[in-house]
């Protein structure tokens, strides 16, 4: 079973940044960040496709988090900057085989376990 695996997480103070990287073991089409705070239901953060520069960001994070890849080295990047108390939640990492117009949706093959990310006031 094909594992993502995710690093960057932790606390910071509104205002910061944080940097989360993913390590993606097998050959993808797309790749993308999602995450879940407690009581709500899972989102859809950034998503790029592996070859070119399409991308897509949820409303929210718009103008503050950049996702980018290192196609090389099969690593994929969500850079988090001006973060807010509402960004806190549980981030992970997800990449699939096919290219699906960068929809959210539960059609992701690959997910990584999660990386924590709190921000406070």
């Amino acid at each position: 079973q094909v594992q993502l695996e995710e690093s960057g997480g932790g606390s910071v103070q509104a205002g910061g940044s944080l940097r989360l990287s993913c390590a993606v073991p097998v050959a993808t089409a797309t790749m993308g960040w999602f995450r879940q705070s407690p009581g709500k239901e899972r989102e859809g953060v950034a998503a790029v496709y592996n070859e070119g520069t399409k991308t897509r960001y949820a409303n929210s994070v718009k103008g503050r988090f950049v996702i980018s890849k290192d196609s090389d080295k099969n690593t994929v990047y969500l850079q988090m900057n001006s973060l807010k108390p509402e960004d806190t939640a549980m981030y992970y990492c997800a990449a699939d085989p096919d290219r699906r117009g960068l929809e959210w949706g539960d059609h992701w093959a690959y997910w990584g376990q999660g990386t924590q990310v709190t921000v406070s006031s």
